[in-house]
C-alpha cells in the first residue's frame, strides 16, 4: 500500500515509520509542504498517488491556541479540509488524527465513539472542525481520537517530569483523568486500522485510565526515582485552556483494535529512555 503522511516530523509521524516499513511510504511536512495551502495540498496528493493518507499534521499548543485562533484552524481544520477534497477526487482514503479534547470532560465516565463532542477549548474546537470537514468532504475516511500522547522524543509529559526529577518533589494535577497513550502504540494500531475499510471514528488510545498524577508517580517509580509526587488540583495550576476533567476514550467500535494497557506503554518507553 502507497501511503503519504502528513505531520511526518511530529511524534506519531516519526513512530510511523516502523509500522509502515512494510508499506511505500512518503512522507512531508511543514518545512515542505503546507497542507493549509489547497494549491499546495492538492499537488501534494495528486503528485504522490496514494492509496491513503494520514495526517499527524496538528497545531497542539493547547494554551498558545486561545490566543492564536486563526493559525489553530488553519492547521486543525483547514488542513484536514484541504486533504479531504484532495483525496475524495481521485478516490484515496484519508486517515485524519483527532484527539479526547473534542468532549468537554463533564461526562461521568469514559466517553465512546458516539458520545456528542462538546469542546471546552479552542485547541478542541479547531480539532472538532477538523473532524467535521474530513466526514462531509470524503466517505472514505477514518477518524482516530487519541489522548495524552507521548513518545521517546519532542516534547510531552513524561519527558517533562524527567527534566523536573532532580527537585525533591514535583507537585502535578490529580483531578483530570485520561487514557496516556503510548505514540508506537498507538502507530502500530493505525496501521491494522487503515487495512479494515471500517470507515468512521474510532478511539484509540492507552487501555485504562489515570490521573497525571498517578502517570508521574509510576513513572518515577518504574526510574526507581526518589523525587516526591504531591497531588494538586487543577484550580491550584489555572492555565488559559481549560482541561477536561474526565477524557478518558473507550472504544465501541468492530472489528476492536485494542491498545496495551496504558502501563504498559510507560514500561516500554522507561525501557527505551534508559538504552539511551
Amino acid at each position: 500500500m502507497k501511503v503519504l503522511v502528513c505531520g511526518a516530523h511530529g511524534q506519531l509521524g516519526r513512530a510511523l515509520q516502523q509500522p509502515l516499513a512494510d508499506h511505500d511510504v512518503v512522507n512531508s511536512d511543514i518545512d515542505t509542504v503546507d497542507i493549509a495551502d489547497f494549491v499546495a495540498a492538492r499537488g501534494l496528493v495528486e503528485s504522490v498517488g496514494p492509496d491513503i493518507v494520514i495526517n499527524c499534521a496538528a497545531y497542539t499548543r493547547v494554551d498558545d491556541a486561545e490566543d492564536d485562533v486563526a493559525n489553530a484552524y488553519r492547521t486543525n481544520a483547514l488542513g484536514p479540509r484541504n486533504l479531504a477534497v484532495a483525496t475524495q477526487a481521485h478516490g484515496i482514503s484519508l486517515l485524519q488524527i483527532s484527539t479526547d479534547y473534542v468532549f468537554d470532560g463533564t461526562k461521568s465516565g469514559a466517553y465512546h465513539e458516539f458520545d456528542e463532542p462538546c469542546p471546552a477549548s479552542v485547541y478542541g474546537a479547531s480539532k472538532l472542525a477538523g473532524e467535521r470537514a474530513v466526514a462531509t468532504l470524503n466517505p472514505h475516511h477514518y477518524i482516530a481520537r487519541t489522548a495524552w500522547l507521548y513518545a521517546d522524543e519532542g516534547a510531552n509529559f513524561p519527558l517533562t517530569m524527567l527534566r523536573l526529577a532532580d527537585r525533591e518533589e514535583v507537585r502535578v494535577v490529580d483531578d483530570q483523568h485520561g487514557s496516556p497513550t503510548y505514540a508506537p502504540h498507538l502507530a502500530q494500531a493505525l496501521v491494522e486500522l487503515m487495512q479494515t475499510r471500517s470507515f468512521g471514528i474510532w478511539h484509540l488510545a492507552g487501555g485504562g485510565h489515570t490521573t497525571w498524577h498517578g502517570l508521574a508517580s509510576r513513572l518515577y517509580q518504574v526510574m526507581g526515582l526518589s523525587t516526591a509526587v504531591v497531588p494538586v488540583t487543577t484550580d491550584e495550576f489555572p492555565r488559559p485552556a481549560p482541561r477536561p476533567a474526565c477524557s478518558i476514550l473507550e472504544s465501541l467500535q468492530s472489528p476492536s483494535i485494542a491498545l496495551p494497557r496504558w502501563e504498559s506503554g510507560l514500561d516500554e518507553f522507561v525501557t527505551n529512555h534508559k538504552a539511551t
